[in-house]
């Protein structure tokens, strides 16, 4: 099929009105219009998306949630995903794979970034002063192989040498829902939260990653999701996480517990 029109050419095709609105607006052009506002350099953090869509990619209202408190903290965020096909493609109307399909881990994460976002191959400590990786099963299916194999799961390269390099420098990193098994994975020792390690009637459908993460040489910390006690902080390792939709709870909560990984994430930059 021929490739799509830039935007301005779209938004010329629905009326001059629209498109002269928008410049006036972003004085800079279409690309300002869509830049956040600028503000006081504050923290530089690399948020790290695994597709589009909680069961083959990133879940998006902790991706949302993310920017949205580090947007509140004066962050100054640049989005990245490794340039990798997905494990497979969801049909997330019926929850089951959809046959003869394939869609590639940076196009999707693209969707969440609009559209300004980098290959992980890109992300460097020298350029940023933490790093935040969302849930959904595209960590555990895109950024490692963990929905698969488990404990004996394998990392994506330069989802490992992120997570080395930014412990290595001794700066923070945050995870939330699914994602804390990749620091299990790769930084020993290291202390996460996935929530609880009993199902509790429902309440913590996916308990058993507490003991995988166990497994792996990571000690795992009960926590809730609820703003009262909502995230880990590992201050030998400067790893913060938050079990998110671990938990079938409030959306707010949810938001709630990921703010104060992010609160606690950016005092760790002390910036």
């Amino acid at each position: 099929p021929p490739p799509l029109p830039p935007p301005s050419a779209m938004l010329t095709s629905r009326g001059p009105a629209l498109c002269t609105a928008l410049r006036r607006a972003a004085p800079g052009g279409l690309a300002a219009f869509h830049s956040s506002a600028r503000r006081c350099r504050g923290a530089r953090v690399a948020v790290v998306l695994s597709g589009c869509g909680v069961y083959d990619g990133t879940e998006i209202h902790e991706a949302s949630a993310v920017l949205v408190h580090l947007s509140r903290g004066g962050a100054e965020v640049q989005m990245y995903a490794p340039d990798v096909p997905q494990m497979h493609v969801i049909d997330h109307t019926k929850g089951q794979p959809a046959e003869a399909e394939s869609r590639n881990v940076l196009v999707e994460s693209a969707r969440i970034a609009r559209g300004k976002i980098s290959s992980l191959a890109k992300l460097t400590t020298a350029d940023h002063d933490a790093v935040i990786f969302p849930g959904g099963f595209g960590a555990a299916k895109n950024l490692s192989t963990f929905a698969v194999d488990g404990k004996d799961c394998k990392v994506n390269r330069e989802v490992e040498r992120v997570l080395k390099d930014f412990h290595k420098a001794g700066k923070p990193i945050g995870l939330c829902c699914i994602s804390p098994v990749l620091a299990a994975k790769v930084l020993s020792g290291a202390e996460v939260t996935v929530g609880h390690e009993e199902e509790e009637g429902g309440k913590w459908p996916y308990a058993g990653t507490a003991g995988a993460i166990k497994e792996l040489g990571a000690k795992h910390c009960v926590k809730e999701v609820t703003i009262s006690f909502p995230a880990h902080v590992d201050t030998k390792n400067k790893v913060v996480t938050t079990p998110a939709f671990m938990c079938e709870t409030a959306l707010h909560h949810i938001f709630d517990g990921i703010g104060a990984m992010v609160k606690n994430v950016l005092k760790l930059t002390g910036k």
